[in-house]
């Protein structure tokens, strides 16, 4: 979404604006961390976003939402491949958290939330794809209300009416323009829909594509006071680890990916209760998804696993 906005803006411009705003971390574990000095794909980001509410301390939030993030070699188009909240993994010991099975949104919360969390995070979705990633970042969801608001709202799609437990709001079927608070509000809803968390993983990553329309256009650019408002605020609502890769390199080997490139992936699972609790259980189609990730064959996959592709 920074890269989306800076079409008419010299790369210098944004990395002083940028780095002004975002907070930077070691997000990713070492066992993690993908070694390497140059942006060449095939590519591998983590996106990590707390649930944390503003009574809770860091400690107690788990990872509302876990993307991986896929470039392809030719660094034109993105992959957004959701991991399900309840998606049952190993995770490694960490501090008083001995190793065992689990939720994979509970490293976040084993790792004490915030750097911690997402490396504990990070190495356990290593361990389980057998990726090393080569950026992270941590979202703040509710920053993004700002970003939303600011470029005049977004275009959603609903396909299935529902209500919010949050907030009560109803949301008709049908494509609507939507406020930040309406938007992220209809993106966190999971309950009474057909899929449940597969629809509102669905809804995330529509989301994104939707941010990503707006903050596109030409009126945007052709705006500064506008456009560096914008990109304050998608930093603001970043905590990044860009794995010692210069932000001006990355915006230049990244700069062909829009929003019609953009692909979402369902991570191969299904739901199960065990001891009565509500799991999601890898299917044997997500081993072939890990292995095209270290392959860098994603696009191969893709076209042979059209089930778990999501229409954005």
């Amino acid at each position: 979404m920074v890269l989306a906005t800076v079409a008419g803006v010299g790369v210098h411009a944004l990395t002083d604006r940028y780095d002004r705003s975002v907070a930077r971390q070691d997000l990713l574990d070492t066992s993690a961390r993908r070694d390497r000095a140059t942006v060449t794909g095939p590519l591998n980001y983590l996106l990590i976003g707390s649930d944390q509410r503003p009574t809770q301390s860091a400690g107690d939030a788990r990872s509302d939402t876990i993307i991986v993030v896929h470039v392809p070699a030719t660094l034109d188009r993105a992959y957004l491949i959701s991991v399900p909240r309840d998606l049952l993994v190993d995770i490694p010991a960490s501090g008083t958290h001995a190793a065992g099975t689990d939720k994979v949104n509970a490293a976040y919360q084993y790792g004490g939330g915030g750097e911690g969390g997402a490396q504990l995070l990070s190495a356990t979705l290593s361990r389980l794809t057998g990726v090393r990633f080569d950026g992270a970042a941590l979202i703040d969801f509710s920053g993004f209300e700002r970003v939303i608001d600011l470029v005049g709202g977004v275009r959603m799609c609903v396909d299935t009416p529902v209500r919010s437990i949050h907030t009560g709001t109803s949301f008709a079927a049908g494509c609507q323009q939507m406020t930040g608070a309406r938007a992220l509000d209809y993106a966190r809803q999971r309950y009474d829909l057909p899929h449940g968390d597969y629809d509102r993983q669905r809804h995330q990553q529509q989301l994104l594509r939707a941010i990503m329309d707006r903050v596109a256009p030409s009126d945007l650019m052709s705006n500064p006071i506008k456009l560096d408002q914008v990109i304050r605020a998608v930093g603001s609502a970043l905590t990044v680890d860009t794995n010692g890769t210069q932000l001006e390199d990355l915006v230049f080997a990244l700069r062909g990916i829009h929003s019609g490139a953009l692909v979402g992936v369902q991570l191969p699972s299904h739901p199960e209760t065990i001891d009565e609790i509500s799991y999601d259980l890898r299917d044997p189609d997500a081993d072939g998804l890990f292995d095209a990730l270290r392959g860098g064959d994603l696009d191969g996959w893709v076209r042979a696993n059209s089930r778990w592709v999501n229409q954005l």
